[in-house]
């Protein structure tokens, strides 16, 4: 797998700075390379996480892992790309909660005898709260734009204060859950994977490594990505929503998907969950402060859809996992949500 990921990043910076590289295959290697890139971070910080317990294990794994869509949406941000900076984050919000755990929750379901898959209820509600604090002020702005009240000129104050509250709200809640899960002993199927696999120095070598190298290929895929927006005639909405969402969030996709086929019910939800956490409270404010250094500002102020779509996701969400509990029907009800919403996407802007 490394050898291919390192295959598929050198062939990504050939056709990058050969001049007459086809900008088609360029975007196509770089969404292939920053995957793989995405797979070894999360692989090498999961190993060094193991050795911490199975909260800061999901912990680490989901900050780290979101690496490639930090550098995305940045270097989008950079070159002026705000539609696909805003919906490269949204498409991780909507690729997790919707697709990637209507997918788990199916294959889940499948294990069970009864058809039910069980998992703890606090996870899946804290992350609904999180959500919906986050969507509150998408919300709020989104109102006020449509009303024109005085605040509509105020988007990107609102958004640096907003973003700051909830990254405190964010951080008192991860102070909560490390305190009561960190040292929480793991039973059953799920105690037999937290072995490390590999020496903690090649752990680390790998994360740094492959964490630079997705900064890098992060820049090439940003660059390619208009060209290739224009050649296949899609959306930049669709292009953020699906295709960087998807590509960004592959290890999460994978190692949620096999974790609920082997049984392993509580691993597979959260890590899903915490990403998805990680990705509305952590990742998004925080890259709205970070933008204040980029050449576009990114703010809360989406597209009434979008605020619409986040609130749905947040709702259904909690509706389906927030008992514990889960049925393939239910799985395929998020699905059919994504399907839907990426349908929407394709004819947007």
């Amino acid at each position: 797998m490394l050898a291919a990921v390192a295959l598929a990043t050198a062939l990504a910076a050939v056709t990058r700075y050969v001049p007459g590289s086809s900008d088609e295959l360029a975007f196509a290697l770089a969404t292939v390379a920053l995957a793989g890139l995405a797979w070894i971070v999360s692989f090498a910080t999961e190993e060094v996480g193991r050795r911490s317990g199975p909260a800061v294990t999901g912990l680490m794994q989901s900050t780290v892992g979101n690496l490639p869509e930090f550098f995305v949406v940045i270097f989008a941000l950079n070159a002026g790309e705000l539609i696909v900076a805003q919906t490269a984050i949204l498409g991780s919000i909507f690729g997790n909660a919707l697709l990637v755990l209507g997918v788990v929750i199916v294959v889940g379901a499948r294990q069970e005898r009864d058809g039910v898959m069980r998992f703890g209820a606090r996870l899946p509600n804290d992350t609904a709260t999180l959500l919906l604090t986050s969507t509150f002020i998408i919300i709020l702005i989104a109102l006020t734009n449509s009303s024109h009240d005085p605040a509509s000129h105020h988007a990107k104050t609102i958004s640096i204060v907003g973003a700051a509250a909830i990254l405190l709200v964010y951080g008192i809640w991860l102070a909560q859950y490390l305190r009561s899960e960190g040292g929480r002993p793991q039973r059953g199927p799920e105690a037999s994977i937290d072995e490390p696999r590999v020496p903690l120095r090649t752990s680390v070598v790998l994360l740094v490594v492959a964490g630079v190298a997705a900064a890098f290929v992060s820049d090439w895929f940003v660059h390619a990505l208009s060209p290739t927006i224009t050649t296949l005639h899609i959306s930049r909405a669709f292009a953020g929503l699906v295709i960087v969402g998807i590509a960004g969030n592959a290890v999460e996709n994978v190692a949620g998907i096999v974790l609920a086929s082997k049984g392993h019910a509580e691993l597979a939800i959260s890590v899903v969950k915490n990403s998805v956490a990680q990705i509305a409270a952590f990742l998004y404010p925080a890259l709205v402060l970070v933008s204040l250094l980029t050449a576009t500002t990114l703010t809360f102020e989406l597209a009434p859809v979008y605020a619409g779509a986040l609130f749905g996701t947040a709702v259904i969400v909690w509706q389906i996992t927030g008992d514990g509990e889960a049925t393939a029907f239910e799985g395929a009800a998020l699905i059919a949500a994504f399907v839907i919403l990426a349908t929407v996407a394709a004819f947007e802007s």
